[in-house]
Formats: structure tokens, C-alpha cells, sequence
């Protein structure tokens, strides 16, 4: 694993790999911190979109590992725009042992990493967000005791997320159902991945436009905001077809489970995606799973920049 920019990239070995990691140190940090393995090593951190979680856990994780970590403003580079994401790759990688990138477009991301010199992370791109997926696993993990064969339901916008949560899922034998809008589903090309990576691990991919369809038997419920950054012009249009998919207290009992979980990867807008009932309630694991962002990415930092 010399990057991390998509989990379609890794084998379900490295993928679990990465999940045991974060369940070793984890556990080493409730028991009173980590071992300072990334001591003298550098996180560049570059931010085209703003962000709480993904900045406060790469931050943290680096911390936590003996590290540091920088954090570069969108307007202090301006990828690609002040300067070529080339030469902000060979420039960056002479100063740092690592880079994270949360950017707009995938493809900036794929060009830092072609020229840069140290180990480039996804943090979040229009494409996916491999490090949420990943935390994610590792929260299902935790809750149920195992991922295979366990039904994942995805409701909502055919996204990032949702194109990381197939990868992952399908990559370790989940069966994913998702249910999107009509025209907001995940593209061919996704689909036809995560079908190839179902067959070879035994999981199933689902896609349907019908909420009770996907979430029937489900053990995990996950939703995502209906508009993300970038999408701010779309957000009227959204909101007038995205309401049949809220995650609200009649949905989660359609899953016919009372075991099932509910997931979201925050920020989220109440109210629209999910009801302040779901998000608060019984079935919620919303902060665990936000806790588990960082511990899912100490994990991948250890093992790109050399701690393990």
C-alpha cells in the first residue's frame, strides 16, 4: 500500500489489515496511549474543503503517535490554481513524511500522488472517502462482532460515501443495498466494481429506488446529507426529491430488526437526511462512529509512514 486513495485499490486482506491495526491501537490507547512510533514524522494536510472531523483526527492521530501534523488552508495553496498540483506535490513531499489531501476533484488527488515523493491520502474527494468507509467498518465491527454476511443499507445520495461504503463492504462479503433517487445513483462504473469485488469475497451489491426495499433485514442503517459542499446550486431541487429517503423512526423499524444500527457521517442536517429521534435514539451509533475516524486513521498512517 504505497497510497490510500480508494479502498477499489486495496485487498480485502490490506483492507482488514488496516481494521485490525485500528482495533490494536485502539484498544492501546484506552489503556492509557500510544506508542510514539511516527516520533519526528510530518502530516501535511491540505485543505481544499473545510472540515471538523477529518482535520481534528488526522491531527489528533498524528499526535497520538508520537508525530506532527500541518495544516495548509485552501488559501494558503490554492491547488492548482496558484500553483500546478505537480509542483505543489514536489515541493510538498520534500518537507513532509506524508501527505493528506481533502479536495473537490479525485483527479488532483491521483496527480499529487504521481509526483509526489511520500505516501498521499485521501481525506475526501468528489470520487470517495476511503478513510470514512474505513472507520466505518471498524464501528460495525465493534457493534456486531463481524462484517460478512451482515446487510448494510444505504439510503440516500448515490455519493463519495456511498461509492467508499460499497468498495469496503463488498471487499470484506457485506451485502450493500443501496436506494437512491432516480437519477442520483452511484455510476456504472462503482456499480460494476463493487459487483466484481462481491463476487469474489461472496457479498452482494443491491440498488433499488425503494427505502423499505434496501433497509428490509438490514443490521446497519447509514445515511449521508442529501447536498454536499460543491453542490450548494442543487440544493432546491434536492430538497423536493430527497424526503421519501429520510432515516426516520418509521424506517428504521422497517428493517424488522431491533438490533440494527443507524450511521451517518456527519455533519448532518437534521431534520432533512435523518430525524433528531434516529439521531439521538437507541439504534444511533453517530459518535462512535465519528470517534472511530480517528483511530481507523492512526491505523492507515502507521502503516504508510512506517510505524508498522
Amino acid at each position: 500500500m504505497r497510497h490510500l486513495l480508494s479502498l477499489a485499490d486495496l485487498s480485502s486482506q490490506e483492507i482488514w489489515k488496516i481494521i485490525d491495526l485500528a482495533v490494536e491501537l485502539k484498544g492501546e490507547w484506552k489503556r492509557g496511549g500510544n506508542e510514539p512510533i511516527l516520533r519526528g514524522k510530518t502530516l501535511g494536510m491540505l485543505f481544499q474543503k473545510p472540515s471538523l472531523r477529518t482535520r481534528v483526527s488526522f491531527e489528533m492521530a498524528m499526535i497520538h503517535l508520537g508525530g506532527q501534523a500541518l495544516y495548509l488552508s485552501p488559501n494558503e495553496v490554492q491547488l492548482g490554481q496558484r500553483e500546478s498540483v505537480a509542483d505543489v506535490a514536489r515541493v510538498l513531499s520534500r518537507y513532509v513524511d506524508g501527505i493528506m489531501a481533502r479536495v473537490f476533484a479525485h483527479a488532483h488527488l491521483e496527480e499529487l500522488a504521481a509526483f509526489s515523493r511520500v505516501p498521499v491520502i485521501n481525506g475526501l474527494s468528489d470520487y470517495s472517502h476511503p478513510c470514512q468507509a474505513l472507520a466505518d467498518l471498524l464501528t460495525i465491527l465493534e457493534k456486531k462482532g463481524r462484517l460478512s454476511g451482515l446487510r448494510l443499507a444505504y439510503v440516500g445520495d448515490g455519493n463519495n460515501v456511498a461509492t467508499s461504503l460499497l468498495f469496503g463492504g463488498t471487499k470484506v462479503g457485506m451485502e450493500v443495498a443501496l436506494a437512491t433517487p432516480p437519477g442520483y445513483e452511484i455510476t456504472e462504473e462503482v456499480e460494476n466494481l463493487a459487483t466484481a469485488f462481491a463476487a469474489e469475497s461472496g457479498g452482494r451489491v443491491i440498488l433499488t429506488y425503494d427505502p423499505q426495499e434496501a433497509v428490509a433485514g438490514a443490521d446497519v442503517i447509514y445515511t449521508d446529507t442529501w447536498t454536499s459542499m460543491g453542490q450548494e446550486a442543487e440544493m432546491s431541487r434536492r430538497l423536493e426529491v430527497f424526503p421519501p429517503y429520510q432515516v426516520n423512526e418509521a424506517l428504521v423499524a422497517a428493517s424488522g430488526n431491533p438490533d440494527v444500527i443507524v450511521m451517518h457521517c456527519l455533519p448532518a442536517h437534521r431534520g432533512q437526511e435523518i430525524t433528531d429521534e434516529v439521531a439521538d435514539g437507541p439504534h444511533s451509533v453517530l459518535f462512535d462512529q465519528a470517534e472511530n475516524r480517528l483511530h481507523a486513521q492512526k491505523a492507515v498512517l502507521a502503516l504508510l509512514l512506517g510505524g508498522r
